[in-house]
């Protein structure tokens, strides 16, 4: 079972937002399916939380139970005082500026879920998980991760009603933060956004404390899974090089009008090439001598996994994928 608080507020008396809401519902739309359209997390989407009670209490039945994954998502403003950073609520008073950061650890911390994501677009939000007290001890409990929009002492930005952290956000989980599988972990979406913020601007930060791989959303992988399986028939050890021919391309065909030359193209062959051109595509396999696998094949040469294509032919000959 997988879960989700989204919660945006606009309204704040004396400094309203203007994107926070648009951002939650996003996010909401986004995550409630993989993108096969399968059920993902079950949302509850609040918007223009009121009070620090009603705030305090969706939190917590947020964090009761014992499921597999639960997610919070914040956006709004957020305070940092000496006793801490606060997620503020539009009743806020001095002191009393809403949530307090460290509750909410608790809270995640103490919960029975396998695992516990919260992600923050606020203000000052890099100060969730560093508790002003007891400092240089380890505050995460195993399965917790965090997300935040900015460092501790930097405000989280605004842009044409949308915040800029969040838009990268969605973009990393519609698919830009997605492996050669199609699974979105957080550790993903953190490099995807760290990779588009540049170094003046305001800062994400991630912290986890996690022993097994989390999936917040699943998307059509860019090689087919199928496909990817094969890499051990093609390439039967890591160091083998797979020999071409022009029987592998398949405009090498008398049908097509310019010059040809033997072996012609087979249709098994042109199967078998088209697989490997899309490894070749995603970074698992380069041509041998030749600058493109076109001619790695009209001058019958060869091709081989790279690294990661190794990395990857290990996850398949062990069963993993």
């Amino acid at each position: 079972m997988k879960k989700a608080l989204v919660v945006g507020i606009n309204n704040y008396p004396s400094s309203p937002l203007k994107g926070c809401i648009n951002d939650a519902s996003g996010l909401a739309s986004i995550i409630e399916t993989h993108g096969d359209g399968s059920p993902n997390f079950d949302v509850r989407l609040e918007t223009d939380v009121s009070t620090k009670s009603e705030l305090k209490t969706m939190i917590v039945e947020l964090f009761s139970g014992n499921g597999d994954t639960v997610l919070l998502y914040f956006s709004g403003h957020g305070f940092l005082n000496e006793l801490g950073g606060y997620l503020v609520t539009p009743d806020h008073k001095s002191y009393d500026e809403g949530i307090s950061m460290d509750e909410v650890l608790i809270l995640a911390n103490q919960s029975k879920s396998k695992d516990k994501i919260i992600i923050l677009d606020c203000c000052h939000s890099g100060s969730f998980g560093s508790p002003t007290i007891g400092r240089g001890a380890s505050q995460l409990d195993e399965g917790v991760s965090i997300l935040t929009a900015s460092r501790d002492d930097e405000p989280s930005m605004e842009i044409n009603g949308h915040g800029v952290f969040t838009n990268l956000l969605l973009d990393a989980l519609q698919g830009g933060a997605a492996d050669l599988r199609g699974h979105i972990s957080p550790g993903g979406v953190y490099a995807y956004i760290d990779q588009a913020l540049g170094a003046w601007e305001q800062r994400p930060v991630f912290k986890t404390n996690v022993t097994r791989f989390t999936s917040l959303r699943t998307i059509n992988p860019q090689v087919p899974l199928e496909t990817l399986r094969k890499i051990v028939e093609y390439f039967p050890a890591p160091q083998h090089e797979f020999k071409l021919d022009p029987s592998y391309e398949d405009t090498n065909s008398v049908t097509v009008k310019h010059d040809v030359i033997e072996p012609y193209a087979k249709d098994e062959n042109v199967a078998v090439f088209k697989a490997l051109q899309k490894l070749q595509s995603v970074g698992l396999v380069v041509p041998v001598e030749s600058e493109y696998m076109y001619f790695a094949a009209m001058e019958s040469k060869a091709c081989r996994l790279t690294s990661l294509g190794f990395h990857y032919w290990r996850l398949v000959k062990d069963k993993r994928i």
